[in-house]
């Protein structure tokens, strides 16, 4: 019976050790590195404008109307809702997929002015694996810039122009595709960014 007393003391003394470290310690310590070196990303790389926030530069956000571009299709919730983040668990035999898709496509020609024969981005008619990516291809850019600038009363140029300013490259040189964050490229169209 002592030996088993002795290796429960030694089993609590663990635990407690470890839920210090595990659950106090370590989480300062990484909240205190992060605030000194990239406070902004770590408080979630919000766009703040004359005091309102506007967004996060992490997460997608609705826009609509022809004035902005839009982001990728969301299937998070009712759209873009992080409290429901999540794709649509469709795969590519899903004939609502493909329907979902084929309506998709019809409503972004239409809405763009495209032609029958030219090519859709996948990311703009297909949802991200969260539903809330905040970017968009430059292709999928490129298409809407026309539309952006005609209901703007801007030169195409000059829209076009701030797609490329604004176009991220791949991450470590490597990893994704190079993309425009549509809530920086909306609010740089809206003259609220320097």
């Amino acid at each position: 019976m002592r030996h088993w007393i002795a290796e429960l003391q030694i089993t609590l003394k663990a635990v407690l050790a470890l839920a210090v470290i595990l659950c106090g310690i370590y989480p300062a310590a990484v909240w205190i590195l992060a605030q000194g070196l990239f406070p902004a990303r770590a408080n979630g790389s919000l766009v703040v404008r004359n005091g309102t926030t506007l967004g996060s530069s992490l997460i997608g956000q609705d826009f609509s109307g022809p004035a902005y571009f839009h982001p990728r299709p969301s299937a998070a919730g009712e759209g873009y809702d992080a409290l429901r983040s999540g794709g649509s668990n469709l795969g590519p035999t899903s004939k609502k997929l493909v329907d979902e898709v084929r309506r998709r496509v019809a409503a972004y020609r239409a809405e763009n002015g495209l032609a029958s024969g030219i090519l859709v981005p996948p990311d703009a008619v297909t949802a991200s694996a969260s539903g809330l990516d905040p970017h968009i291809s430059i292709k999928n850019a490129s298409l809407q810039a026309p539309r952006v600038a005609k209901a703007r009363g801007l030169d195409e140029d000059r829209v076009r122009q701030l797609i490329t300013k604004l176009t991220e490259g791949r991450d470590l040189g490597v990893l994704g595709e190079p993309r425009v964050n549509v809530l920086m490229l909306n609010l740089a169209l809206d003259g609220l960014l320097k």
